[in-house]
């Protein structure tokens, strides 16, 4: 019987002993927060791999055609999004990049994409710094090209937008070079495009 007694008073201890390091040192352990710069945990395998390269998609862009009266459309491979502004960024951002010869850009050299968003109705709103007008070179074709090389790339590919305002630097501007009036969104004109050319 003393012995009986002995073995669960020492199976009592045992336990008793595994409880307590669990409560007072395992779990504050598996439950303390991550100290900085501790590694994350492993990714799961599920997780996509920033290794492969991004989506792409192919974009209608505009370029001057040689005899400088109309838009060349040119086919571009450009990173694929899923909600429009953010396409819509990547459109405009492929636009307005420099190109080489012999293509010919209308957007002004130096001119950023500030920012972009879309209203519910379908309205673009392109931001663009002030490069667009301090470096353009005037005259009323010049920024017919400017502003539908804007306009048509994104009204073209992408469906959702169906008007296109350009903005400088924040703000509404009446035009450019004092011509075309931005003081609206712009819809859709093929009228300035070429599809006859090839660059």
């Amino acid at each position: 019987m003393t012995l009986r007694r002995g073995l669960l008073t020492a199976g009592f201890a045992v336990v008793a002993a595994m409880l307590g390091w669990l409560l007072f040192v395992g779990l504050p352990r598996w439950y303390a927060p991550r100290p900085p710069g501790a590694s994350p945990p492993p990714a799961s395998s599920a997780a996509a791999d920033p290794t492969q390269p991004a989506r792409k998609i192919k974009a209608r862009l505009f370029y001057v055609d040689p005899n400088g009266m109309r838009l060349t459309p040119v086919e571009h491979d450009i990173t694929y999004a899923e909600r429009p502004a953010d396409q819509a960024r990547e459109i405009i951002a492929a636009q307005i990049a420099p190109v080489d010869e012999p293509l010919v850009s209308a957007i002004p050299a130096a001119t950023k994409l500030r920012a972009l968003f879309v209203t519910d109705k379908g309205e673009a709103f392109v931001d663009l710094s002030g490069e667009v007008q301090s470096g353009h070179p005037g005259g009323s074709l010049n920024e017919l090209l400017t502003i539908y090389t804007i306009v048509d790339a994104l009204t073209e590919n992408l469906p959702a937008i169906t008007a296109v305002q350009v903005l400088v630097d924040g703000k509404e501007v009446e035009t450019l070079a004092g011509h075309v009036d931005l003081r609206r969104p712009l819809a859709k004109n093929l009228t300035w495009i070429d599809e006859t050319r090839t660059p």
